[in-house]
């Protein structure tokens, strides 16, 4: 198996193997939700997971998109819907999504899907991260891991190669930054880069 198939992920939630998940929102999220960093909209979530992050960002008044690939993924996300802040729950494979959904979110929420994805189809995330924003919309990622390390998943994940594929497609950068809420064992690992799609 791998990564390009959905069957290796659901085997993740099969044997429970979920190294990457947190048990909670990722706090660099958390902190910047609670700082209002970014005004509420339509934001979809990448590789979802269990949904912690899509979840923090309907708290805060959000409308949000949770995208996984695995069926376990989206059953467990199914369970753990909160009523009062209810989340759009989507499986399906990021590199085919609908046409319909084009243009239509103000951001696009990373972290640790990036670096999951087979390393040759990165120039093709570029494009889809550029079609799901409206003109003024944000990409708002998390990129772990910036040290180089063998193989993957996850894969090495170098900022500024991920900033010039955006660049490619039409956004800008407004910040690039390490926060001081990462966790310890990926302290000095992962850089917060935020862009902004032009209009066009």
């Amino acid at each position: 198996m791998d990564v390009n198939h959905a069957d290796f992920w659901e085997s993740n939630y099969r044997d429970a193997r979920l190294n990457w998940d947190l048990g909670g929102p990722t706090p660099v999220f958390r902190a910047l939700a609670e700082e209002g960093a970014f005004p509420a909209g339509r934001l979809i979530v990448l590789g979802a997971g269990l949904g912690h992050d899509a979840r923090l960002f309907a708290r805060h008044g959000h409308e949000v998109t949770a995208l996984d690939f695995a069926p376990g993924a989206a059953r467990a996300m199914r369970a753990l819907q909160d009523p009062a802040h209810p989340v759009d729950i989507l499986q399906a494979d990021f590199f085919s999504l609908p046409q319909a959904l084009d243009r239509g979110f103000d951001a696009v929420l990373e972290y640790v899907f990036y670096c999951a994805i087979d390393p040759a189809r990165r120039p093709d995330y570029a494009k889809t991260v550029a079609r799901l924003l409206r003109p003024g919309g944000r990409f708002i990622g998390l990129i772990f891991p910036t040290d180089e390390r063998p193989g993957g998943p996850p894969f090495t994940s170098r900022p500024e190669e991920l900033i010039a594929l955006l660049e490619g497609q039409g956004l800008v950068l407004e910040r690039r930054e390490t926060r001081p809420e990462t966790i310890k064992p990926r302290r000095g690992r992962e850089e917060l880069v935020v862009m902004r799609r032009l209009p066009g």
